[in-house]
C-alpha cells in the first residue's frame, strides 16, 4: 500500500472533522457525517453490482451472508440504527468498510441488497471489539442487527476467517480510506445544494429533486 502525501495535522483538522470522526466541542450533536457517506457509497455499490450479476449465490462462502429476501430496512437506517444503539465510535464505520473491502477482495463477494445488511452488523461488530474500548456482546448485537445469536456468531467466524483475521488498519490505510468518503461527499452534496436543502436527507413527502439526491 502506498503512502499519502498529506500532513497528519491538515488531515485531523480538515477531513476527519468534516466526516465527524472527531467532535468540534462538548456541545456537538447530530449523526455523524460519516453515516450518510457510507451509506450513499454502500447502495451505489449494491445497486451497481445487482445491474452486472446474473446470480448472487455463485460460491458457498457467500451464501451463508445472502438473505432469502431483501429486508424492507433501507441502508441508510439500517446505519442509524447501528450507530444509534450498538453506540460504537463514528471511526467504527470506517474500519468496517476498511473490512467489507478486504472481505471482497479476499472472497470475490460483491454486495448485493441480499447481503448488505448482514456484513454491516458483522463487519461493525467486529471494528467495535477490535478498536472501541468499550462494546456490547453478540447477543445485544444481534438483536440490534435483527437477526439471531447464532447466526450472528457464524457470520463473525466466517467473516474473520475470510479476512485471515486481518484486523489492523494502518495510519495510511485509515486516512486513504477518509479521502476516498470526503471525495463520495463531494459528488453527493452537489445535488443537494443544486436543491437548496442543506445538511439533510429529505424526507418521503418531500419531492422536490428526489430522483437528483437519490443517485
Amino acid at each position: 500500500m502506498g503512502t499519502l502525501a498529506i500532513d497528519n495535522e491538515d488531515l485531523d483538522s480538515d477531513i476527519y472533522l468534516a466526516l465527524g470522526l472527531k467532535r468540534l466541542g462538548k456541545g456537538a450533536i447530530g449523526t455523524p457525517r460519516i453515516l450518510t457517506l457510507l451509506s450513499s457509497l454502500l447502495e451505489k455499490s449494491v445497486q451497481k453490482n445487482e445491474m452486472q450479476i446474473e446470480t448472487v449465490i455463485a460460491k458457498v462462502n457467500i451464501a451463508i451472508f445472502h438473505g432469502l429476501r431483501v429486508p424492507t430496512i433501507s441502508i441508510r437506517q439500517y446505519i442509524d440504527r447501528i450507530f444509534k444503539y450498538a453506540r460504537c465510535s463514528p471511526s467504527c464505520f470506517l474500519v468496517a468498510y476498511i473490512y467489507l473491502d478486504r472481505f471482497g477482495q479476499q472472497t470475490d463477494v460483491q454486495l448485493t441488497s441480499r447481503n448488505v445488511h448482514r456484513l454491516l452488523i458483522t463487519s461493525v461488530m467486529v471494528a467495535a471489539k477490535f478498536i472501541d474500548d468499550t462494546y456490547f456482546n453478540n447477543a445485544y448485537y444481534a438483536r440490534v442487527g435483527g437477526i439471531s445469536t447464532a447466526e450472528l456468531n457464524r457470520l463473525e467466524m466466517k467473516f474473520l476467517l475470510s479476512l485471515d483475521f486481518r484486523l489492523q488498519v494502518s495510519i495510511n490505510t485509515f486516512q486513504r480510506y477518509c479521502l476516498q468518503l470526503q471525495k463520495e461527499g463531494n459528488q453527493v452534496e452537489r445535488p443537494i445544494r443544486a436543491c437548496g436543502i442543506k445538511e439533510s436527507w429529505p424526507s418521503k413527502s418531500d419531492t422536490q429533486c428526489a430522483p437528483t439526491i437519490a443517485r
